[in-house]
């Protein structure tokens, strides 16, 4: 029997600084477990990279900013919501039940008022992007609040969340371009292959007790064929990612950092042991890095076309 890992990395800075008033909300908004902010936030950046390199520019410092900002408030505010659907199966595992809403840290009306906090502040933000983007940044809510019961009625809520997390990639490419196109396209279907190996990676936690609890995944579903299943959705993650360079018309500067991002998510596959959860976290954090190079490849493809 696997032994269940804290829900934060013990010794994290909200445990470390924050004042003892303050942790329980950090902790609701999963500010103690940054990998989160930055998963959600790195295909916004990815389609902000990829629309500037077709015009042969850099990315806006300030449109990277922003999307920062908005998908630190944005993840705050949907695991608030996962954590108000969920506060009777967090309290039966082990893993989460110390979250503040099962730990009774937090009541669910304090919660909604912080939801409402974060989605206002997002609004703001949102509000100061082009039209097309606003409209998709409130097609997003949809998304997001069915995000939470995919786990009761699906083997693949990876797959939803896939769908959810990388929508920035859309929203990115319509705030810097006014518009939509294949590359953006291809890129967002790139993250959700995306999504669906490393959270395949992370559900691998959870297994004995999203079992005990009824909780339907992805590693639930495929068992011991987990890793091969990491790798072909990470080989399909990495073609499409490079179909999207190719219809942009990017440099071969890309090419480079594209492979590293490539060779990254095989290591992933090929370490990933259903058995051991710590490492199976490790393997999931490190997409952080993953996410951040393939940001570098598309910000690098503005010099020079893969084709004329």
């Amino acid at each position: 029997m696997t032994t269940p890992l804290p829900d934060a990395a013990p010794g994290n800075w909200v445990d470390r600084h924050a004042p003892g008033w303050l942790q329980p909300w950090l902790r609701l908004g999963r500010f103690d477990r940054p990998t989160g902010i930055w998963l959600l936030m790195l295909p916004g950046w990815q389609g902000i990279a990829l629309a500037a390199a077709q015009h042969r520019q850099p990315p806006s410092p300030l449109l990277l900013l922003l999307f920062f900002l908005g998908a630190a408030l944005m993840r705050a505010a949907g695991c608030a919501y996962n954590d108000i659907v969920d506060r009777d199966i967090d309290a039966k595992v082990a893993r989460t039940a110390g979250r503040p809403i099962p730990a009774g840290q937090i009541s669910v009306k304090q919660a909604w008022v912080f939801i409402a906090l974060c989605c206002a502040a997002s609004l703001a933000i949102l509000l100061s992007f082009n039209r097309v983007a606003v409209i998709f940044g409130v097609a997003s809510l949809a998304l997001v609040a069915a995000y939470p019961f995919m786990k009761r009625i699906t083997w693949w809520p990876q797959a939803w969340l896939g769908l959810t997390f990388n929508w920035g990639a859309l929203l990115g490419y319509a705030t810097a371009e006014g518009r939509l196109g294949w590359p953006a396209l291809l890129l967002y279907a790139s993250g959700v292959f995306w999504t669906l190996g490393y959270d395949t990676i992370y559900a691998v936690q959870d297994l004995e007790d999203d079992a005990l609890a009824g909780v339907k995944s992805s590693a639930r579903r495929l068992g011991t064929a987990a890793p091969r299943a990491v790798l072909g959705f990470y080989v399909a993650a990495f073609v499409l990612a490079l179909a999207a360079a190719f219809t942009a018309n990017l440099g071969p500067l890309f090419l480079p950092p594209a492979a590293i991002f490539g060779m990254m998510l095989a290591r992933q596959a090929q370490q990933l042991r259903i058995d051991d959860p710590a490492r199976a976290l490790a393997l999931f954090k490190s997409n952080t890095w993953a996410g951040l190079i393939l940001f570098c490849a598309l910000a690098a493809g503005l010099w020079m076309p893969l084709h004329a």
